[in-house]
């Protein structure tokens, strides 16, 4: 073997390359920010004067984690404001929420969000707890699935909301059970926009601020590229395509990414002339936007994720609710076809078993009109499918998108989900391994920040069916997957969905996007993966993270 030396090589493996053969190698040298060798000891022989040599003790080397579905920017902001992420119960939220208003009193508005559904009773905290904690300012909280927001009385009455205002088409407002009309504080989907649209917006040095905290964040976790589920404005949501495009051109972008252009749901097919013309204006450098995001429905803890058959009460009898679709069903089918005619990539938002047939039956449209094109259409979230259409994302060559951590016994899964599903119903939630056994793609996610960006805690619970540190019960044990299938969700997966076709395995001729974990996660029991750590992440074979070998 003699050519060019490496500017870096790594050795001492193991290497999982996730390749085809999903096979091992030790060694892996790297020129030009691109993997030119990987094997064994032969590889050694491109070290040169000038190469870098990185011994991995042992540590395991793989391709760089990929998210197939996240929200940086609107992460980064929350992490400077508000941030009620790590708190669990009513009395920590609350105190959470006065300790930053007294931190922040020239704030005019209190935002930030991420606070948990099953803190309260019911999932519905009401106006009156926030107004003993911040009387004197509005406030406004997406909670932790970003599907519905707490807002106190002057944030309602600056929005002009009242007894009498009607629900808008696509949300609604949660009312006291007495019967007179009045808001309780909470907001569900389309009816956050009615307070949203009053509260202060990020300033462009914001929003790359925010991009650069999350980059930084991701990077630790192994993170090398990833998708951006709303490139737009949507809700309390800004648009990040302005911090995007400047970290692209300054060089501060050093992840990949594509961007999922906003779907807005009150319009039709007069926006995708526009769509096509924001995908030429904003791909540059790392950054592209290829790809249209598409919100089917809503979510199931809310009774708006869409159903083919109608949720339950808490007594367990039918109701008359089924859920929302934000498109009719012909709409989308329409509305897809004419994008994919386009060349654009659908990323689909369907988490009932209604709105992931209505997708599925829109990528059958686009294909029998368009035949099929390289547009990888992809379903995120997929919480309930039914069985008759499992079997169909192979044959519509559709990724099914998932999000491991949500696939586990925890109190939403308990209180406020499984008891209306039914128990039929709740046995077709996050069918990983029925996918995988189907011959689906498999690529991951982590919708942060609804939960966790670390892969590693996805593998773990996509592995287990049980979170980190949890005691609870394995939640649908049939549907566990193995470690390598769940890494090669993170990585080759998510790589395809991303149109990263020289990411995604460690192969010469790649890119050398890379992350070496502090372990091997083989060499331990599967209950122990999330204790496995990030140790360093490259990008091009540039180091972007280091917490030291």
């Amino acid at each position: 073997m003699r050519h060019r030396p490496a500017d870096l090589v790594l050795t001492g493996g193991p290497v999982l390359t996730l390749d085809a053969a999903r096979s091992r190698a030790t060694t892996v040298a790297v020129t030009d920010g691109r993997i030119t060798a990987v094997g064994h000891d032969e590889v050694r022989d491109l070290v040169g004067p000038g190469t870098e040599v990185v011994d991995l003790t042992g540590k395991l080397l793989l391709p760089g984690f990929q998210d197939a579905h996240v929200h940086p920017v609107a992460a980064g902001l929350e992490l400077a404001q508000c941030d009620l992420t790590s708190v669990r119960t009513a009395a920590e939220t609350l105190a959470a929420v006065r300790a930053y208003a007294d931190a922040h009193p020239d704030r005019e508005w209190i935002t930030g969000g991420g606070w948990s559904m099953e803190a309260f009773a019911g999932g519905s905290p009401t106006k009156d707890l926030l107004d003993a904690v911040v009387p004197d300012r509005p406030v406004y909280l997406p909670n932790r699935d970003h599907h519905g927001a707490w807002c106190n009385s002057r944030a309602l009455a600056l929005a002009g909301i009242d007894r009498t205002t009607p629900d808008p088409a696509d949300g609604r407002i949660e009312r006291a059970a007495d019967g007179t009309g009045e808001p309780t504080g909470l907001l569900q989907e389309g009816a956050m926009e009615l307070v949203a649209r009053h509260t202060p917006p990020s300033t462009p040095a914001d929003r790359l601020a925010a991009l650069l905290r999350a980059q930084r964040l991701l990077h630790s976790y192994g993170v090398t590229a990833w998708q951006d589920a709303i490139v737009g404005t949507f809700g309390s949501m800004d648009d990040p395509a302005d911090a995007y495009l400047t970290a692209a051109r300054d060089g501060s972008l050093t992840a990949r990414v594509t961007g999922a252009l906003w779907w807005d749901r009150e319009r039709g097919a007069e926006q995708i002339p526009a769509l096509v013309a924001r995908r030429e204006e904003l791909s540059h450098g790392r950054f592209r936007a290829g790809t249209v995001k598409i919100m089917v429905d809503g979510v199931a803890e809310t009774g708006t994720a869409a159903l083919l058959t109608p949720y339950l009460d808490g007594c367990g009898c039918p109701t008359a609710n089924r859920g929302t679709s934000f498109i009719a069903a012909a709409d989308l089918r329409r509305y897809v076809t004419a994008l994919d005619a386009l060349g654009f990539q659908c990323h689909f938002h369907a988490l009932g078993d209604r709105a992931v047939r209505d997708a599925l039956d829109a990528v059958e449209a686009a294909r029998a009109a368009n035949g099929w094109r390289d547009t990888r259409p992809h379903l995120a979230h997929l919480q309930i499918v039914h069985p008759d259409d499992v079997p169909r994302f192979r044959h519509l060559g559709a990724t099914a998108n998932i999000q491991p951590l949500w696939a586990a016994h925890e109190p939403q899964m308990d209180e406020l989900t499984i008891p209306f599903l039914g128990p039929e119903r709740a046995g077709h939630q996050y069918p990983f391994a029925a996918l995988l056994r189907s011959g689906a793609t498999l690529a991951a996610g982590s919708d942060w920040p609804v939960s966790s960006p670390e892969p590693l805690l996805g593998v773990h619970t996509a592995v287990n069916r049980v979170e980190p540190g949890s005691s609870a019960p394995v939640f649908l044990p049939d549907q566990r997957i193995g470690l390598t299938d769940a890494l090669a969700a993170y990585t080759a997966g998510s790589a395809h969905v991303n149109h990263l076709d020289d990411t995604g395995s460690v192969r010469a001729g790649a890119l050398a996007d890379l992350v070496v974990l502090d372990r091997d996660p083989y060499a331990a029991p599967p209950e122990e993966i999330a204790e496995t750590r990030v140790a360093r992440t490259y990008v091009a074979g540039q180091l972007v993270y280091d917490a030291g070998l």
